[in-house]
């Protein structure tokens, strides 16, 4: 395959969206496992070292530029599969076997794909923009902490209660983003794996059962945090 053919070609974009979403599907392991720090109720002592040492490193930064690159080709190639998706089905079927030919996720990808956009938008601004921009109109600058160390840190685990405590609509929008993305990964999990060439039924059972097991720890990890901290489990 060329590598124009990556980009236009039926086969190169679902390969281009499978690799974009194993990319992205490891970037969500590393995501919660740092975020997760925030249960060790230690006022946020090891959250803050943990986002500062991935927001310090040459590597992580350099490979977050690819993370927003993965993002943006996995957004694009994504909509424009929709697109031809539904185009070749502009023609109804006399017969509608909804779940018993598809489930109804692996169906409404794109309006999943949608919902997780704008969640991450949101996301971005309340997080990502206040630590490596310094703050931005309508946004507060972070105050800086120090630990034993003496040097000063971002200190986003205050940032996190600011947004989250006391503020039941965020909360409430966060966790049906997390449900998007649950739904979402249910299929795009074993999905991804078939992109890139992975046929065998063997494995396939295993890493479906596996994509299983990930779309529902992974995402509810995530949608526990902002409960948490708005119902004080953390403080």
């Amino acid at each position: 395959m060329k590598w124009s053919e990556l980009f236009t070609s039926s086969i190169g974009k679902k390969m281009v969206m499978g690799l974009t979403g194993l990319f992205l599907i490891s970037f969500l392991v590393v995501h919660v496992g740092v975020n997760s720090c925030i249960w060790a109720n230690d006022n946020g002592e090891m959250f803050n070292k943990a986002a500062h040492f991935m927001g310090s490193t040459i590597v992580v930064r350099i490979l977050e530029v690819g993370l927003f690159a993965g993002f943006f080709l996995h957004i694009i190639q994504g909509f424009i599969l929709e697109f031809q998706n539904r185009k070749k089905r502009g023609i109804a079927y006399k017969v509608n076997y909804g779940n018993r030919g598809s489930k109804w996720y692996s169906r409404s990808m794109g309006l999943l794909g949608t919902l997780i956009l704008l969640f991450l938008i949101m996301h971005i601004y309340h997080f990502w923009t206040p630590s490596r921009l310094g703050g931005i109109a309508g946004i507060h600058e972070l105050q800086p902490v120090s630990y034993e160390s003496g040097k000063e840190i971002h200190n986003l685990y205050a940032e996190m209660l600011s947004v989250f405590q006391d503020n039941l609509l965020i909360v409430i929008l966060y966790v049906i983003g997390c449900i998007s993305l649950a739904w979402h990964l249910m299929h795009g999990f074993q999905s991804a794996f078939r992109s890139i060439g992975l046929y065998n039924n063997r494995y396939l059972k295993i890493v479906y059962a596996i994509g299983v097991g990930f779309s529902i720890i992974v995402p509810l990890a995530f949608a526990m945090m902002p409960i948490s901290m708005y119902l004080h489990w953390v403080d």
